[in-house]
């Protein structure tokens, strides 16, 4: 047996028999050994390690064919996190060679994404820098001269099967339960019957040769040695019929053109490595450390897709999550600092991302989760930002006809704790400005209430708001509904949930909700303020009373009377 050390110190491969020449191409920056003994080919290639002379270059390549998945947005992230706390830079690349399903719609649309997630990219599209094109559409050109050198050097041969013969090939190989690989007929045919076949006119691909024996060995910086059987790949093909390139040829080209220093990708793509493993040392291209991360699960452990919910970045916009949340989310499926801390900056995060800290097994999505991290983080914006979103929010929804500070501000902080989502703003002060009162009077959880003598408080409380008592404490704000509500009680007899239950059913036409004082006051505001939708579905103090008049409370259950004992006999 002997060896072929290819490249990098974490690259090897094992060749059994026979590694068909030449493999690498002449006049590039390696140092190639060959001592044959019998049959066995013993070659040691050694390149320079470093593909950027000490940068640290990564690079995120979304193919521009649908919306941005959570799971390529965790990649990106992972790449801007490493880059940032490496001093290096993060390249965007658009992989469109698939010319049917990309779309520059889509393309924009990604591009979008990662700018509302904050993830900036330092060249690519928009921005330009010295290795572009980032657009492998625009790169066409590359790509076919490099595979022209591959053929002239003999790596690479034409192949002139149809899409028949590779079918039957499939076919005899499944029949005698072998690797599904290609047979190697073109990589050994005579010139004269290429020949033939080129004056024919006839199509032809591009294919690898591959060495029939051996392994490949990769150590990935996340799931350290990974290792492939060469015989089950066959020569395989970098260029189609067509004249377009395969998506491992161009990977291969750009990554090492752009001077990629480390490849930071999803698992799915680790079998991909084998054969970008054997394009780079074909080329004579230094290899990039690889590092695949795993694949994002549903609760199920299945595959995150669509069938599970929101999947992409722009679903989750839209729902009206903030764009911190998702990257602190995304950053800790699959990675920690070590500690119990949860919740990182961004500035955070790239202080204290490392690779060696990314775990190997599937992260779980949890939306219930991820609704709460949100949750905490719109708490802790600014108040004056989170006054601003939620103002926008409203105006746009069409609750607020104008801008009013003040019971925006009050209506914000009233409101806040029991909101997740900005999307939630919405539906909060709707149910703050309704009043269903008959549906709560009616229900079973009210029952107690209103056998409590509900309607001697409600009394009570029309006559103190006919008065222009309680009006007058609710122009004074909160010392003002804090001394009324004393006053209300004494004269009631009552306190506590007797008193405040009752006020609260009757106030705002609920059993539950943010604080009763708070909730009143910006009622009264609102009713006031001049700034409410006519569509919000307020309902205001004066129609609120109005209502309380008309309460047929003999319909109500009433208190029921205790059962009579018999007579001597103790109840």
């Amino acid at each position: 047996m002997s060896s072929l050390a290819m490249g990098s110190p974490w690259v090897r491969i094992m060749v059994l028999q026979e590694l068909r020449p030449p493999f690498c191409l002449p006049g590039l920056a390696l140092k190639t050994c060959l001592s044959i003994r019998r049959r066995n080919l013993s070659v040691s290639a050694s390149a320079v390690t470093d593909p950027s002379g000490g940068e640290v270059r990564v690079r995120f390549a979304p193919s521009p064919t649908g919306n941005l998945h959570v799971g390529g947005a965790r990649t990106a992230l992972f790449n801007y996190l490493f880059a940032r706390s490496q001093g290096g830079k993060f390249v965007l690349r658009i992989e469109d060679t698939d010319l049917e399903r990309s779309t520059r719609k889509s393309e924009e649309a990604m591009l979008n994404d990662l700018s509302w997630l904050g993830l900036d990219w330092d060249e690519g599209p928009g921005v330009g820098g010295e290795y572009g094109p980032y657009r492998q559409s625009e790169r066409n050109s590359m790509y076919k001269e490099y595979a022209e050198k591959l053929l002239e050097s003999g790596t690479v041969y034409k192949c002139f099967c149809s899409n028949e013969e590779l079918e039957q090939m499939k076919e005899t190989a499944k029949r005698l339960q072998l690797p599904p690989v290609y047979t190697g007929k073109w990589g050994t045919a005579p010139d004269k019957e290429i020949q033939e076949e080129l004056a024919k006119g006839t199509p032809y691909t591009y294919r690898f040769r591959v060495p029939k024996e051996g392994i490949l060995k990769i150590t990935d910086l996340i799931r350290g040695e990974v290792s492939w059987n060469l015989d089950t790949l066959g020569d395989f093909v970098i260029m189609r019929s067509n004249g377009q390139p395969v998506y491992n040829f161009c990977v291969t080209v750009d990554d090492a053109t752009m001077h990629i220093s480390h490849v930071i990708r999803a698992e799915e793509h680790l079998p991909n490595t084998l054969r970008q493993a054997l394009i780079y040392k074909a080329l004579g291209f230094p290899m990039p450390s690889f590092a695949h991360v795993s694949l994002i699960l549903a609760p199920d452990r299945s595959k995150l897709s669509k069938r599970h919910g929101a999947t992409s970045v722009g679903q989750f916009r839209d729902m009206g999550y903030l764009p911190q949340a998702m990257v602190n989310y995304l950053a800790l499926l699959g990675w920690g600092d070590g500690t119990e801390n949860e919740f990182f900056t961004i500035n955070q995060l790239v202080e204290k991302f490392s690779i060696s800290r990314v775990n190997k097994s599937g992260a779980i999505f949890d939306g219930t989760k991820l609704r709460w991290m949100n949750g905490q983080h719109l708490r802790s914006l600014p108040p004056e930002e989170l006054i601003s979103i939620f103002r926008d929010r409203w105006k746009s929804t069409g609750i607020l006809l104008e801008y009013d500070g003040a019971f925006v501000k009050g209506a914000t902080e009233l409101l806040k704790d029991a909101i997740e989502l900005v999307s939630d703003a919405e539906k909060a002060l709707q149910n703050l400005l309704s009043y269903p009162l008959h549906s709560t009077l009616v229900s079973d959880e009210c029952k107690p209430v209103v056998q409590d003598k509900l309607s001697e408080v409600a009394a009570s409380l029309i006559s103190s708001y006919e008065s222009g008592e309680l009006r007058q404490a609710l122009e004074e704000g909160h010392a003002g509904w804090q001394k009324w509500v004393k006053s209300f009680g004494k004269s009631l007899k009552r306190k506590g949930k007797s008193l405040f239950m009752p006020i609260r059913v009757l106030l705002t036409g609920k059993l539950h909700g943010p604080d009763m004082g708070g909730s009143i006051i910006l009622i009264h505001k609102a009713g006031t303020c001049g700034a409410i939708s006519p569509q919000a579905g307020f309902i205001t103090l004066d129609e609120r009373f109005k209502m309380l008049k008309e309460v047929d409370w003999e319909s109500l259950p009433q208190v029921e009377e205790p059962l009579q004992s018999p007579a001597g006999v103790p109840s």
